[in-house]
């Protein structure tokens, strides 16, 4: 992460992590920037609340801001192509 703006996450986002999550996702919607970057490649899990709480800071971003998602597990990429498929505040960084 060094030189951008970001978070590393590891393990899964689910029941037990969903409150450390969102309290992430608030402090990521209030940084300054025009991306803040995700580091999900240690990520195993995102349940669909989990998917649903970024998809939600996401939309908080105003200005043209985006969340990079480097590395998103399939199943995160799943939810949001099946729930969010136009979002503009998420970008999948290629690999």
């Amino acid at each position: 992460m060094t030189g951008r703006s970001g978070l590393k996450v590891a393990g899964e986002i689910s029941l037990p992590t969903h409150a450390l999550w969102e309290r992430a996702l608030a402090r990521v919607v209030q940084q300054d920037g025009r991306a803040y970057h995700l580091e999900l490649s240690a990520v195993t899990f995102v349940d669909l609340a989990g998917a649903t709480a970024l998809a939600v800071a996401a939309q908080n971003l105003d200005g043209g801001r985006r969340l990079v998602l480097d590395r998103p597990p399939t199943s995160l990429s799943r939810l949001l192509e099946l729930f969010w498929p136009d979002l503009p505040g998420i970008e999948v960084a290629p690999a």
